[in-house]
């Protein structure tokens, strides 16, 4: 569905845009839309409710019109096709986004504006400095999956939120839709913070309460589903602990382990380390070096597909440097390496009349022979989908 045009914020008077998703919220709809008209009545802010609707086909768009809403079809389903459908449509300077299932309280949205005109790009609310009312947040939510979701992306990113994953947050309109938010489902919610905070937007948090939604049916949250789209977003948004960290450790922990032992066996205590460990140490290697690949073709697609990552300097430097060409060098030299390698071991056999071998001497150098021609098949290959990666496209 091509994109609906952008509606500048700044040909109009109105300040504050609240925007709640629908899809087939009936029983709470009309309790928000309400409570969000009680908050500008009362705040005396100018602003404007829009019902960015989903495919309802419950009545709901029909409620949000009776009560002055702005409703909003959204044909692209999904939670972040939706709230990007009514930031879009929006016409406020500033956008505050929450749940229309009742329970997020739209009536106490002054923290949320006091820090948008105070010139905050992005403000999230948290649920955990709030208050979360029994029975509003599954245990598994409270105590598993917003911690540990937050704590990732704190970790992956420079970002200091505390609860990614609020449905009650406000921002400058302007600035979320220069950010280019593209998912569609509910790691809409950690696109948002990890883009802003890759863009280097003002972000804050404020204290806000979660209840019990109104709702008699499930909520379209699936914990697990959803839960692991969020930790997969945030794994592709950062190549270096997908990828780099781990492959780094494990290619050099197999590649230096595997050396080691072949030269001398090791004994440690009572254990004794040979050509076994050595083979495993390899393999360990092998795995380490592709995802060390994974991490270089990850962060390149990415920059060629126009995606938000984290940027280095280094990085930079080093993928102006790479091509098929050398890429493809690199790998033949590794492989004609261990092919020598190979040769030579192949030689003193026959020299030797093809005669029985000791296993140990023979397995301890034809590892490292093995590992470096696998090494170099890998880069080879990997060259070659750099290659496809980097070829120049027209867009449209």
């Amino acid at each position: 569905m091509p994109a609906q045009p952008d509606t500048p914020a700044t040909t109009s008077p109105v300040e504050l845009s609240i925007v709640m998703p629908c899809l087939n919220e009936a029983e709470t709809l009309e309790v928000c839309i309400r409570k969000a008209q009680g908050y500008l009545d009362r705040s005396g802010v100018l602003g404007e409710i829009v019902i960015a609707d989903n495919g309802s086909t419950d009545g709901s768009q029909e409620i949000a019109t009776r009560l002055g809403a702005r409703v909003v079809p959204v044909a692209e389903k999904g939670y972040g096709s939706a709230l990007m459908g009514g930031i879009r449509a929006a016409r406020g300077t500033f956008v505050i986004m929450g749940d229309a299932d009742d329970s997020y309280d739209f009536s106490d949205l002054d923290p949320f504006v006091e820090r948008l005109r105070s010139g905050d790009d992005l403000v999230m609310g948290n649920r955990f400095r709030g208050g979360i009312e029994p029975g509003a947040m599954p245990p598994l939510h409270k105590y598993l999956g917003n911690p540990v979701l937050s704590f990732v992306g704190r970790l992956f990113f420079p970002s200091q939120i505390r609860d990614f994953h609020c449905g009650l947050r406000g921002f400058r309109r302007d600035a979320i839709l220069r950010i280019g938010l593209i998912t569609t489902g509910m790691e809409f919610a950690s696109e948002v913070v990890v883009k802003s905070t890759l863009s280097g937007l003002k972000i804050s948090e404020v204290p806000t309460t979660l209840k019990k939604d109104g709702r008699s049916r499930p909520p379209h949250l699936r914990s697990w589903h959803d839960g692991w789209r969020h930790l997969r977003f945030l794994l592709l948004y950062s190549p270096r602990w997908l990828f780099l960290y781990p492959g780094l450790i494990a290619f050099l922990v197999g590649l230096i382990g595997s050396a080691v032992l072949a030269i001398t066996p090791i004994q440690l205590g009572q254990v004794g380390l040979n050509v076994a460990t050595q083979v495993y140490l390899a393999a360990l290697a092998v795995v380490g070096y592709q995802a060390l690949l994974f991490a270089v073709l990850t962060k390149m697609y990415a920059q060629h597909e126009g995606f938000w990552i984290p940027r280095s300097a280094r990085f930079e430097r080093f993928a102006a440097r790479v091509s098929l060409e050398s890429g493809a060098l690199l790998g033949v030299v590794l492989f004609l390496l261990g092919l020598v390698v190979g040769i030579v071991q192949f030689a003193v056999w026959a020299a030797s009349g093809f005669g029985p071998q000791d296993v140990v001497d023979t397995v301890r150098l034809a590892v490292p022979a093995s590992l470096l021609m696998m090494l170099g098949v890998q880069t080879i290959m990997s060259s070659m989908l750099l290659g496809v990666i980097s070829v120049p496209v027209r867009r449209s």
